[in-house]
């Protein structure tokens, strides 16, 4: 079943590109709890974290700590908070989300809203720590 993720891998779908390689992908969520807030995923549909084969899941966070390190270079906080929901879209994902306090990282909080050229801005200051 193709995922909205799925689509956005496919260039169906257009995503504020944090950082890509062959296997994996990084982008904005549009939805964020914080500036900066990103998504990882697999490009391979695969709806649940812990179906990801060990070898690939190893690589997939060694791709999301180089992600989270430009985040953490970008975004004024004291960490990066890293969550796996899974619920909200059925393809495997990793949030990363620039923290100062443990509520910070609640979603039930009320999410945020940013322009294109917020969200430009944040792009382009997390790529240029990449």
């Amino acid at each position: 079943m193709s995922s909205i993720f799925s689509k956005i891998v496919a260039g169906e779908i257009p995503c504020y590109k944090v950082a890509e390689n062959e296997k994996f992908l990084a982008f904005l969520d549009i939805n964020p709890l914080a500036e900066g807030h990103t998504l990882v995923i697999p490009k391979q549909e695969i709806d649940y974290i812990f179906d990801i084969p060990d070898a690939m899941l190893g690589e997939m966070m060694i791709f999301a700590k180089q992600v989270a390190k430009a985040i953490e270079k970008a975004v004024p906080c004291k960490r990066i908070g890293i969550a796996v929901i899974g619920l909200e879209v059925p393809h495997a994902h990793i949030h990363l989300i620039p923290i100062n306090h443990v509520g910070d990282i609640d979603f039930s909080r009320k999410k945020l809203s940013f322009t294109t050229e917020e969200f430009t801005m944040t792009l382009q200051k997390i790529r240029q720590n990449y």
